[in-house]
């Protein structure tokens, strides 16, 4: 079983950055796809971004593209998300979780099965 933990949330203004981590324990993280999904008060759940186990491919949610990076370090077994730029639509819970495969578009939260219980990023001036 993998425990997940999000990390580097917090508040921020419009147009700053923001570097979300989450780190594995109980397995390697580097067996799976990781992807991160957001949900804000009142709003369905969105899958983000996704980065696969082996070659590292990524994908990447429209309202994110451009702006945020997935990316992995299998020796810390860390997958992180850098965000710039962030928008006041952008406030939400963070969670990241794992998976067999990324699929062709943004992560889906079917296809994922082991969660982190997230971090809170807000945007405001």
């Amino acid at each position: 079983q993998v425990q997940l933990v999000e990390s580097g949330g917090g508040l921020v203004q419009p147009g700053g950055s923001l570097r979300l981590s989450c780190t594995a324990s109980g397995s390697s993280l580097d067996l799976y796809a990781v992807g991160w999904f957001r949900q804000a008060p009142g709003k369905e759940r969105e899958g983000v971004s996704c980065i696969t186990s082996s070659v590292g491919s990524t994908t990447y949610a429209d309202s994110v593209k451009d702006r945020f990076t997935i990316s992995r370090d299998n020796a810390k077994n860390t997958v992180s998300l850098q965000m710039n730029s962030l928008k006041p639509e952008d406030p939400a819970i963070y969670s990241c979780a794992t998976a067999w495969g990324c699929g062709y578009g943004p992560p889906a939260y079917s296809d994922f099965h082991y969660w982190g219980q997230g971090t809170q990023v807000t945007v405001s001036s």
